[in-house]
């Protein structure tokens, strides 16, 4: 079982940028998948980015596609989130998430599957 700690969340204001880190430990980080998820407050979890074991492959949800960047570094065990003009309905709680099932697009969405991290809050003010 891999154990999932992200950091680097906090108050921006729209159109900023945020970078997010998820270290891992645990089984060997680079056979897994990672990906990130998000929160709102009243909302169910939901799909932000995946990523593939060596990184060549990249995944990401319409709403953040051409914003966000996801980037894995195996040699450090940690994956992050670069997050660019920022917008108030990108705040959340980012988790990020390690799973075995491989780069099959639909359980790469999946909410219910994998470990997780405790998460970071993400605010955007307006």
């Amino acid at each position: 079982q891999v154990q999932l700690v992200e950091s680097g969340g906090g108050l921006v204001q729209a159109g900023g940028s945020l970078s997010l880190s998820c270290a891992a430990s645990g089984r060997t980080f680079s056979s897994y998948v990672m990906g990130w998820f998000r929160q709102a407050p009243g909302k169910e979890r939901e799909f932000v980015a995946a990523i593939s074991y060596s990184g060549g492959r990249i995944y990401y949800a319409d709403s953040v596609k051409g914003r966000f960047t996801i980037s894995r570094d195996n040699a450090k065990n940690a994956v992050y989130l670069q997050m660019n003009s920022l917008k108030p309905e990108d705040t959340a709680v980012y988790y990020c998430s390690a799973r075995t099932t491989g780069w099959n697009m639909p359980d790469l969405r999946r909410t219910d599957i994998g470990s997780w991290g405790q998460g970071t809050q993400v605010t955007v003010s307006s």
